[in-house]
């Protein structure tokens, strides 16, 4: 087990709890910016699994993943788990507009050209990211422990509510292992960063 600098909290956590060491990796950067990454533990015909989230700034831990994966092939691994519990660009699915790239397949090549084998994953924006690999993906959801949370919570009168259609199979899951009902959203995307819902179908009036 490695871990980029993303989040080395979460990569000893998850050590933690299976009860394996998390192995040094060194980060170096340039006086031109370049980065250079070093595993400095033994891969060789080891099963090698490489935590980091892209999360902010996604550039940033991108090319450190990638710079992980080449060095654990370098190294002779017998295999390597890219391990990516938020992989930003799954929200770049299809092209919204003419001459745009759709990124999440860019990054899945870019991935496995750097030497994953195998790639672990959380809730992807939509179900096609998963068949943007060329290599086995293990596509993780929290909605066991996500309704575990809820269940000790007073769920008199609630409502699970999908923002968007697009998220109402999810919200149904979450509902029935909840005993409640749900709604769902219809949502319009006005930019980036803002978005308006123009109608609710099912009840959720005075409901929480």
């Amino acid at each position: 087990m490695f871990s980029g600098s993303a989040h080395r909290d979460l990569a000893a956590e998850i050590c933690g709890h299976l009860g394996v060491p998390l192995q040094p990796a060194t980060v170096r950067r340039f006086a031109n910016d370049c980065l250079e990454v070093q595993l400095q533990s033994n891969c060789r015909e080891r099963d090698v699994f490489l935590i980091q989230p892209l999360a902010a700034p996604v550039q940033e831990h991108l090319v450190e993943l990638l710079l992980m994966l080449d060095a654990a092939r370098g190294a002779s691994a017998a295999r390597v788990t890219a391990v990516i519990p938020h992989y930003a660009y799954a929200r770049s699915d299809k092209k919204s507009m003419p001459r745009v790239s759709i990124g999440g397949r860019l990054v899945a090549d870019l991935l496995v050209t750097a030497g994953a084998s195998r790639v672990l994953t959380m809730t992807l924006h939509s179900p096609q990211v998963h068949g943007f690999f060329s290599v086995p993906v293990d596509h993780l959801h929290a909605l066991r422990e996500i309704a575990g949370h809820f269940r000790a919570q007073d769920l008199a009168g609630a409502v699970v509510v999908s923002p968007d259609l697009g998220n109402a199979k999810a919200a149904a899951a979450l509902a029935r292992m909840l005993g409640l009902p749900v709604a769902a959203g219809a949502k319009e995307r006005l930019s980036d960063t803002r978005v308006t819902i123009t109608s609710i179908i099912g009840d959720v009036a005075g409901r929480t």
